[in-house]
């Protein structure tokens, strides 16, 4: 009787306990808005070669789904209640691989999340993924360090970095989420007709 009542009081407790525990916060989860309407295949020759799109090695703090910020200096924080509904290595290889299938030219695309192998492999570095402000002016800043490697050995065959400033007018969230939007379709337009080029030049020739 005297274990039975134990237990029970015990049980109480942490049922008091588990109470008093805050609530987590509600958040807002945003996907990366959809390409602008309008972006169509582009002219030039179909090309023959594969290529595979990896997510871009990136820090901790943008591998994540936070919605990232610089609000002054050298600090990084995030957006509060705002979530990005995957890490921003992941947005940024799915907006590459719509680009290259609204472009067209490569029509062999395959991604890092298969096990298939390919002639071409474009991967790099994410550097920047974020708001920035200076002073009262807020940017959207994407900057990626690509690489093109050869798909059977890792062997790098070029590089480049790209970077865009998207200015802001409206640094509310859902605008800010407008202004990623636009940055890496402009981001994205780069990296495809580069890669094009490249490809052209260093992919393998098909027997």
């Amino acid at each position: 009787m005297k274990l039975t009542r134990a237990l029970l009081l015990s049980s109480f407790a942490l049922i008091s306990a588990c109470s008093i525990l805050p609530k987590p916060e509600p958040f807002d989860v945003y996907r990366l808005p959809s390409a602008q309407v309008g972006v169509a295949a582009s002219p030039g020759a179909m090309q023959r070669w594969s290529l595979r799109l990896a997510k871009p090695q990136a820090s901790q703090a943008l591998n994540s789904p936070n919605i990232a910020v610089i609000p002054q200096g050298d600090l990084i924080s995030s957006y509060k209640a705002s979530r990005w509904s995957d890490p921003a290595p992941v947005l940024l290889r799915n907006r590459l691989l719509d680009g290259f299938q609204r472009d067209g030219r490569v029509p062999l695309l395959s991604t890092d999340d298969s096990n298939f192998q390919a002639d071409l492999e474009l991967g790099g570095n994410l550097q920047a993924f974020q708001t920035e402000y200076q002073g009262t002016t807020a940017s959207v800043v994407v900057r990626l360090d690509a690489l093109l490697v050869r798909g059977y050995d890792q062997r790098i065959l070029a590089s480049r970095r790209f970077e865009v400033r998207q200015p802001l007018t409206d640094v509310q969230v859902p605008a800010v989420v407008a202004g990623f939007g636009q940055a890496t379709d402009q981001l994205t337009a780069q990296v495809v007709n580069w890669a094009v080029a490249q490809g052209q030049k260093l992919a393998p020739v098909a027997h």
